[in-house]
């Protein structure tokens, strides 16, 4: 530009508001930009990802990577009705610790040999944590009963558990059930499901990252895969609302204890 215009660099410069050294700094490419680029397939959560791994990068040179490779940007959000009435109070109950809310919802997908079936996604709303992926071919209200009870005897009874209208959630024997138990239900308003916002979330990431990218050739491959996926999703997969880490990360139990006279016979 300098060249065409026929103007000092020191004035171009000066114009632009740009520092001189900058202009006159060459261009160097690192000697780990080619393995950078072949880990990282996201951004935010990739950078944390590579953190773990020990590479140490910042967040501007994994997003200047992601750019020059064009990789997939999120898509922009439309506007959704808001979720607060005019007085400053919640429509939605927001979950206040672990067991507080739950929240499931169905996805389908298909194998290879076009059969649809159906996935059954339980979430802990406050943690993040999904607490089971159900893959079958058909899921009825029976299924969603059978697959809490086991959740509930695991983790315990969570104090609201919210969904949509579909028959399976508003089936009269499971309403009993959780009336009985004492779990209240939080169904949210038709066509409305960014009311569901905990579970549509996850629902897309699990639809993203794995269903998008995999060919299941039969229901017992799906499921494997599937359940992999939930315990990658779990334990190591950062999550942008805890901060980039996992909903439940493993935890490492030190050595046992053993002191110096174990394995002595007592006098």
């Amino acid at each position: 530009m300098v060249e065409e215009l026929g103007v000092t660099e020191r004035r171009a410069c000066r114009v632009i508001g740009q520092h001189r050294s900058t202009q006159r700094k060459p261009h160097t490419r690192r000697d780990d930009e080619d393995a950078v680029t072949i880990a990282i397939n996201g951004y935010r959560r990739i950078t944390a990802l590579l953190r773990d791994d020990g590479w140490h990068v910042n967040e501007k040179r994994v997003y200047r990577i992601w750019r020059r490779e064009g990789l997939k940007v999120p898509m922009k959000q439309p506007k959704r009705s808001r979720l607060w009435l005019n007085d400053g109070s919640c429509v939605r109950l927001r979950p206040a610790h672990k067991g507080h809310v739950w929240s499931y919802d169905f996805v389908q997908d298909r194998t290879h040999d076009g059969r649809g079936f159906r996935m059954l996604c339980v979430i802990d709303e406050h943690t993040r944590e999904c607490l089971a992926i159900r893959v079958e071919r058909k899921l009825s209200s029976r299924d969603v009963l059978d697959t809490l009870g086991e959740l509930f005897v695991r983790h315990g009874a969570p104090e609201h558990i919210r969904s949509d209208n579909g028959p399976e959630f508003i089936a009269t024997a499971l309403r009993e059930w959780l009336e009985r138990i004492g779990v209240k239900t939080l169904y949210i308003e038709p066509g409305s499901p960014w009311e569901n916002g905990y579970c549509e979330s996850f629902n897309s990431k699990l639809r993203d990252e794995l269903l998008a990218r995999e060919i299941f050739f039969d229901l017992r491959e799906a499921k494997i895969l599937i359940e992999a996926w939930r315990q990658h999703y779990n334990t190591a997969r950062p999550h942008s609302s805890l901060g980039y880490k996992p909903p439940a990360p493993k935890a490492i139990l030190p050595a046992a204890f053993m002191p110096p006279y174990y394995g002595e016979v007592a006098a």
